[in-house]
């Protein structure tokens, strides 16, 4: 290349300079001026996808799992199933969706909580039914296998002459299968026996029953009494009866409830307040939601729902309510269907029976407002039948009707229709009956007994002055007998709170169309101990007036002492005077009663001989149902039920609660702090339902844990060093010497063998803890290495 001379690179160097300045835009270009940084370079993707790991949110509500979200731009894709899972509609789409093209659907990327939020319309969401806690959760009962002995004696002796002793039994057995029993009286006359009076036994009732909780279904067999509507009547019968019976599920509530919709915009809660008084608070999703709540009320009211979003943003709703608990649910039913022969001269003969008979009632509730109900009977030569049903009017209360047809020698006919209406302050109840003149049923068809022609009540009841100012009662009752005699009463009550919790009651009663009334006024003063005492004076139709004092306290159910003192001053002075005493094993009272020239001495001892656990119990009375509590053989074990002391076990670890309501949830629980510091329990509380008519052992495992605290020295009579090891030989456990030469050791045998782990050899030691288990952990020192049990390292 030939190099270029000083001269020529000038000249090149001008004609550059030239042509630039020449040149259109050069002007511009020195003249352009900057007053804001530049943009920075846009980066360039090299793909135009990624992929995000998401929570969704749908109006609120997080999803509880990371999902893969592809992102496209503005565009977001998620796997169907994910959106259908959070009630996001796809229309039957599969695959991967792009949420952001659905209809009615709003999608945001939240990057710094990493969320995809989307809202849907509310109807999409889930209805939430809210029913809220009951009071009483369902615990299915339990029975065990037992035999019981119920006896109350009761002896009598009067100046009139007569002196007698009735011996009221009932034997029982019962377990799994249900409960077979046996009631009756055994009567001795020792002096002033009247001709229809017999001695021996009488019996009552045999029967068996059990109860089916899955289905609410109670079957018996023997003597039973069939069930009944407000119009029909109950029979004794020998036989058959297959019922429902929601009394085995006492958290079950069988009349509609309070039913109240609404929607939630965001997550929050709901609370529920009835005549001002909060009854519940639940937690709700967004979406619409039905509240169904606080299920024991009756009568009329106002609810007012309150609703709390995310953001502390609440809405109230006010609602007035009626609930009527004469109605069924919709789609409850209820049922009884009973067969067998007519019981006659019940309490008279032990066995009288008649003719073949059958009866049946079923009731069903067709929605909220409207339960029908049927009836049907018969026996030879008779058929019943009828038809009725409970309305709900609004707001206003309940309209109930029925009509029922019977045919024998003639037919006859019954109509009846009624009406109630309840509040806090106020309440009403009406009933008209009508019956023809041949109208008869199996109860009454070819006895002496005749059912009314006619029957009309009425009662009333309400706080005039609120309820500081007490609550006045009426009422009025016109019944028509078959032989068209009437007979009419009218009554009106008066009671109120006066200091503290004394109360006042008034009370007048008249036969209208006859003279005379009778009136009383009584005033109770509860005292601090437990008794009470009350006075008042009492008017007779004859216009007699007398003045009544009563001293009395009932005994503790625990046990203890309760009396009953009482005088009334009239045309001749009454008194009445007795005593029981309440002990774990009966009950024992006594007493005397009447006027001055003509009194009786009475006396009367009653309880319960229970056979159960390999045990006899003495106790009181069992009415229903009872537990026995056992410990395993451990005394003197304090137990509580509902949370108040009830006594402490026996010698056998045994101790019998007789006052159980069936079917209920109870709490039974004992208190550990008085056994052995080697008893270990697994639990010390437990919730317990018992059948009914029966018995259940409740049992609280104590378990006894051997353990010791050793305390390990050398020849120096020194603390073994801290970490040196320590086996116990026939448990295997291992553990590490402490500070101060200590190591614990539990779960032992009787005898037990240590090897602890010396640098200059094994030093072993035997020791023994008490058999019986029922002593403190052992105390022992053993000094290592020992030179009859040492062992030289290999």
């Amino acid at each position: 290349m030939r190099k270029r001379t000083p001269a020529a690179l000038k000249l090149t160097r001008l004609t550059v300079a030239i042509a630039i300045i020449l040149m259109p835009d050069a002007r511009g270009l020195y003249a352009a001026e900057y007053d804001a940084i530049p943009a920075a370079p846009r980066a360039m993707s090299n793909t135009d996808s990624y992929t995000l790991y998401l929570t969704l949110v749908v109006n609120g509500q997080p999803d509880d799992q990371i999902v893969p979200v592809q992102a496209r731009g503005e565009h977001y894709l998620v796997e169907a199933g994910a959106l259908t899972r959070n009630h996001v509609r796809i229309g039957g789409q599969t695959g991967l969706i792009d949420v952001s093209q659905l209809p009615e659907v709003k999608t945001n990327y939240n990057s710094t909580q990493q969320q995809l939020v989307m809202t849907v319309p509310d109807d999409w969401l889930p209805l939430q039914k809210i029913s809220g806690n009951s009071l009483l959760g369902f615990t299915p009962a339990q029975s065990s296998t037992g035999l019981l002995l119920n006896y109350d004696s009761y002896s009598l002796h009067s100046e009139n002459g007569q002196s007698y002793t009735a011996t009221w039994l009932e034997q029982r057995l019962f377990g799994t299968a249900g409960a077979l029993s046996n009631t009756g009286t055994w009567r001795s006359w020792w002096s002033g026996k009247s001709d229809d009076a017999a001695d021996g036994y009488l019996r009552y009732d045999t029967l068996w029953k059990y109860n089916d909780e899955a289905n609410m279904i109670a079957w018996q067999a023997g003597d039973v009494i069939n069930n009944s509507l407000t119009w029909s009547n109950s029979t004794r019968l020998g036989g058959l009866r297959v019922a429902r019976n929601f009394s085995v599920r006492p958290d079950l509530v069988t009349y509609p409830l309070i039913n109240w919709s609404g929607n939630a915009a965001l997550p929050g809660s709901v609370d529920l307040f009835i005549n001002g008084y909060k009854a519940s608070s639940s937690s709700i999703n967004a979406g619409p939601f039905t509240l169904t709540n606080v299920p024991y009320i009756n009568g009329a009211g106002e609810a007012t729902v309150v609703t709390t979003d995310a953001l502390g943003r609440q809405v109230s709703t006010s609602v007035p309510f009626y609930v009527s608990n004469q109605l069924l649910r919709e789609g409850l039913s209820d049922f009884d269907l009973t067969t067998g022969a007519l019981r006659q001269n019940y309490g008279i003969r032990s066995a009288d029976y008649g003719d073949a008979a059958a009866s049946g009632i079923w009731r069903y509730g067709l929605n909220d407002s409207f339960t029908l109900s049927l009836h049907a009977e018969g026996r030879l030569g008779l058929q019943l039948g009828g038809i009725g049903g409970d309305v709900a009017v609004g707001r206003w209360g309940t309209l109930s009707s029925a009509v029922s047809q019977s045919r024998a020698d003639d037919s006859g006919n019954q109509y009846v229709v009624g009406y109630s209406y309840y509040t806090s302050y106020f309440g009403l109840a009406m009933q008209h009956l009508q019956r023809s003149e041949n109208y008869t049923d199996i109860s009454t068809w070819k006895t002496a007994t005749q059912l009314s022609r006619q029957a009309d009540q009425a009662t009333l009841s309400f706080a005039p002055l609120g309820a500081g100012g007490g609550t006045v009662g009426l009422g009025y009752f016109d019944i028509r007998a078959s032989d068209n005699s009437r007979t009419r009463l009218a009554n009106l009550s008066w009671s109120r709170s006066l200091w503290g919790s004394s109360s006042l009651y008034l009370a007048l009663n008249k036969t209208l169309g006859e003279q005379g009334y009778n009136a009383q006024v009584q005033v109770i003063v509860p005292l601090e101990s437990g008794a009470s005492l009350s006075t008042g004076v009492q008017r007779s139709t004859s216009g007699d007036y007398s003045e009544r004092i009563n001293f009395n306290r009932s005994a503790p159910v625990s046990g203890g002492l309760g009396w009953n003192l009482a005088y009334a001053n009239g045309n001749s002075d009454y008194y009445q005077a007795d005593a029981s005493w309440k002990f774990s094993q009966a009950t024992l009272s006594g007493g005397v009663y009447g006027e001055s020239n003509n009194n009786s001495q009475w006396a009367d001892l009653s309880g319960s001989l229970i056979w159960m656990d390999n045990a006899l119990f003495a106790t009181n009375k069992v009415n229903d149902a009872f537990i026995l509590v056992s410990t395993d053989g451990y005394p003197d074990v304090p137990v509580t039920f509902e949370n108040q002391l009830t006594g402490k076990t026996d010698d056998r670890g045994h101790l019998l609660i007789p006052w159980v309501s069936a079917w209920y949830p109870s709490k039974v629980a004992i208190d550990p702090l008085d056994l052995p510091l080697d008893a270990s329990l697994p639990q010390i509380e437990s919730r317990v339902a018992v059948r009914e008519g029966s018995g259940t052992l409740v049992k609280f495992p104590v378990t006894t844990v051997r353990s010791a605290n050793l305390t390990l020295l050398d020849a120096q009579q020194e603390p073994l060093p801290v970490g040196t090891p320590v086996m116990e030989t026939h448990s295997g456990q291992t553990t590490l010497v402490g500070y101060g030469g200590k190591v614990w050791l539990s779960g032992l045998a009787a005898s037990n063998e240590i090897v602890v782990k010396l640098p200059q050899g094994s030093c072993r030691h035997d020791f023994k803890i008490d058999a019986s288990g029922k002593t403190s952990p052992l105390f022992a020192t053993f000094v290592c290495p020992d030179n009859s049990s040492a062992e030289k390292q290999p």
